[in-house]
């Protein structure tokens, strides 16, 4: 699996957008989104340059009206179509596109959706290098690389609400930088089944060790 996607499922199109699963999909199944910008072969993925209209669209509500911003994303599609290498998201790394719609007494800059685009596929671009499936770790579950910790029990955690510094404490083997990636990676690619049941910090200090082991003796 390439780490620096461009075809990137709903969940992590979300993610990079900076939206919600279900916004990616209504913006296909309303097809506000150019078709040529997803896939429903085998399975719904997005382009990863799509995102920026994702973000845009959203992200303008307050200020253009649905006809205004769908206009500019077909506007921005059709002038863009004939550049595949501006669609890649990677190359942007090295000359970030120029992308500006003039309509009327309307201009709209689109640098600040691709500023920010960019910065949540770089997110998940270090998300998926920093974690590993391997059999022969807790059977393929997918770990920190370097740890046997589980990615979605530090995500579990997270989102029942367990605090960053109880966090760091319940996994001192992962820095805070790497509990944020598994919470993103798992975000991106949430698990199979039913929802995961956070696993509580488990951490002890030495004082309540001390304590356990006099109250076995005197039993």
């Amino acid at each position: 699996m390439s780490t620096e996607p461009e075809l990137l499922t709903t969940p992590e199109a979300a993610v990079v957008a900076g939206v919600d699963v279900r916004d990616v999909n209504r913006l296909i199944d309303e097809r506000i989104l150019p078709e040529d910008l997803y896939t429903n072969d085998d399975s719904r993925r997005v382009w990863a340059w799509a995102c920026t209209l994702i973000r845009f669209y959203y992200d303008a509500a307050p200020s253009l009206t649905a006809q205004e911003r769908k206009y500019a994303i077909d506007t921005l599609y059709s002038e863009l179509k004939a550049k595949a290498a501006v669609r890649l998201v990677k190359t942007w790394r090295d000359k970030r596109p120029n992308w500006k719609i003039e309509h009327h007494f309307l201009t709209l800059n689109f640098d600040r959706f691709i500023a920010d685009t960019l910065a949540e596929h770089d997110k998940l671009t270090r998300a998926r290098a920093a974690v590993t499936e391997d059999p022969e770790i807790l059977g393929g579950t997918p770990v920190i690389k370097g740890t046997r910790v589980p990615v979605y029990d530090v995500a579990a955690s997270a989102a029942a609400g367990v605090p960053m510094r109880r966090l760091q404490e319940a996994y001192p083997s992962l820095t805070r930088e790497l509990i944020e990636l598994a919470i993103l990676y798992a975000k991106a690619t949430p698990p199979r089944g039913r929802p995961r049941q956070p696993r509580p910090p488990t951490a002890m200090s030495p004082s309540r060790k001390v304590l356990r082991r006099r109250h076995e003796a005197s039993h």
